[in-house]
């Protein structure tokens, strides 16, 4: 099993905004790394499978379904001419 590797960032926040993710993080049982993290990995996993859905959505699109139409009858063979 290899290593992950984790990177530091930095983020700038406001002190009231902080003060409340704080108390979220303490809430939860969890640091707010650890908070901050699984939000990131989860929109991460939701925009892929967003990806992977509009792509099966374009290439059914264009494909194409078959709704079992044919074309009408030609005027002669509708009144048997």
């Amino acid at each position: 099993m290899s290593a992950v590797m984790k990177t530091n960032i930095t983020l700038k926040l406001d002190a009231a905004l902080l003060r409340e993710i704080r108390i979220l993080a303490a809430e939860q049982g969890t640091s707010i790394s650890a908070m901050l993290a699984a939000r990131l990995e989860q929109m991460v996993r939701e925009r892929h499978s967003y990806d992977r859905s509009r792509r099966r959505a374009v290439a059914r699109l264009r494909d194409g379904m078959s709704l079992g139409w044919t074309p009408p009858a030609t005027r002669d063979e509708l009144y048997e001419r």
